[in-house]
């Protein structure tokens, strides 16, 4: 198991369905590769520390992934070409903190010391 955090800016000026409809395609593309979405975090609307694409602010949503596959390339993929995505970056949680936050379950969860 691989856990990933997944941060996805939208355009800012966009409605909360077609918001919600990035995130469903994004979790069905995960479901499909035999992973899930295990928190869904949506910071919303934060204005960028300097201007992209002509624009100010952007709607923020942190995805955290748990999943067996190798890459999350797909995904990648779709977000890069969709025009309501500003900005994406996907990154590895290294194993110990995937733990920490509860990502693996009980199975991978650190041994209590004693």
């Amino acid at each position: 198991m691989r856990a990933y955090e997944l941060m996805i800016i939208l355009d800012a000026e966009l409605e909360e369905s077609v918001i919600q409809g990035v995130i469903n395609r994004t979790s069905e593309m995960v479901s499909a590769s035999g992973g899930n979405v295990a928190t869904t975090d949506k910071w919303g609307r934060r204005r960028f520390a300097y201007e992209i694409d002509h624009k100010t602010e952007g709607f923020y949503v942190v995805l955290e992934i748990v999943t067996e596959a190798q890459n999350l390339d797909d995904v990648d993929r779709f977000l890069r070409l969709a025009d309501e995505t500003v900005r994406h970056k996907i990154i590895r949680l290294p194993d110990k903190e995937a733990a920490r936050r509860g990502l693996f379950g009980e199975e991978a969860a650190p041994a209590s010391a004693g």
